[in-house]
């Protein structure tokens, strides 16, 4: 819990590096992608140091962290671009919601990115900085899941105009890059939730429940990313920045339409499993109803026949009909008649 890392930090100075997070990947992969118009290169750095030699590059320059958990690779690589300690403390913390904070040189990004493997499996996530300079972006990732590789083969192939802009074309692609995986992720909830709309009506069972309540669970963590997700693009949006030229402003703007809609979403699919949640319980109550309606009428048929039988289980000198001869089997078609007409008469009562 996120409390419980938070406690690491008790007793430390502001801007102290502690790696606080779950996903430790070993060793730190770094891959350096430097490209302009007619240029193009991508390496992949064997140390920090190799880096360096990109502060003052012309081109733009996307340097790729995967594995935060080594504190004094960021230590060395935020020293070399003058990252100041708390972003680099912010980096290495994994509980932070989406945020975005302006420094003289450059922009500090905070993105939850969301990923599931499967429709099956549980939702998973990871924290995404991003440190936007003039000529320059630098993204940290907790897991190795080539989320970006789309990003990297247009650049390669000069695909579109991410060749021709800056940097901040560079965060945009980037941004919109994570807001793709949440419609992934919402898509395989979507085709979830579908596959337990007939399970509820039809076949309503402590699994399916089970499978709603995760499904809420999942809902609401959604709902908690892509809120401060919105905030963020719409900050880049209003706030004016040396930065962010007016051309991917207007990107940006897509890329809030997008969080809009994503937001859409789950509010809609948290209201189809509010519904589904009733319709399950109304399932449980009507299966529980049937068989109370059946034992009932069970019951009721049976209530004139022990009547019957406790009549005659009565130990009384005198009953004639104890003395005939066929009185055992007149009872039997007695009692046969009445369970006959009950049910004859619960079926027009259309109660069976």
């Amino acid at each position: 819990m996120v409390l419980h890392r938070k406690s690491k930090e008790i007793g430390l100075s502001p801007g102290s590096l502690v790696y606080l997070g779950d996903k430790k990947e070993k060793p730190v992969q770094i891959t350096v992608i430097n490209y302009g118009v007619e240029h193009y290169n991508q390496e992949t750095a064997a140390t920090v140091e190799d880096c360096f030699q990109y502060t003052t590059a012309d081109p733009i320059t996307w340097i790729n962290i995967v594995g935060i958990n080594d504190v004094k690779v960021i230590g060395r690589l935020g020293g070399a671009y003058k990252i100041h300690p708390l972003v680099l403390e912010d980096i290495v913390n994994t509980g932070h919601r989406p945020k975005v904070d302006y420094y003289d040189d450059y922009l500090f990004i905070v993105l939850k990115m969301l990923y599931s493997a499967t429709s099956n499996q549980a939702i998973q996530h990871e924290q995404i900085s991003l440190i936007v300079g003039k000529r320059y972006v630098i993204s940290f990732q907790e897991v190795a899941l080539d989320v970006f590789e789309p990003v990297r083969e247009r650049i390669k192939k000069g695909r579109g105009r991410i060749r021709e802009q800056g940097s901040d074309y560079l965060a945009y692609a980037l941004m919109d890059t994570v807001v793709d995986r949440y419609f992934n992720v919402l898509e395989g909830v979507g085709e979830t939730i579908d596959a337990l709309e007939d399970a509820v009506i039809h076949e309503p069972a402590p699994e399916t429940l089970e499978v709603i309540q995760d499904l809420k669970h999942e809902m609401l963590f959604i709902r908690k990313s892509i809120w401060p997700f919105r905030e963020v693009v719409s900050t880049l949006i209003r706030r004016e920045s040396q930065l962010i030229s007016e051309d991917v402003i207007l990107f940006l703007r897509d890329v809030y339409d997008h969080t809009i809609h994503i937001i859409d979403t789950v509010e809609t699919n948290r209201d189809m499993l509010a519904g589904m949640l009733d319709i399950y319980l109304s399932s449980v109550n009507n299966k529980m109803n049937e068989v109370m309606k059946v034992l009932t009428i069970i019951a009721t048929i049976f209530i004139p026949l022990s009547f019957v039988t406790g009549i005659y289980g009565m130990n009384f000198e005198f009953m004639p009909e104890l003395k005939w001869k066929i009185a055992y089997p007149l009872i039997w078609l007695l009692m046969l008649v009445v369970f006959i007409g009950m049910v004859i008469f619960f079926r027009r009562r259309k109660w069976l």
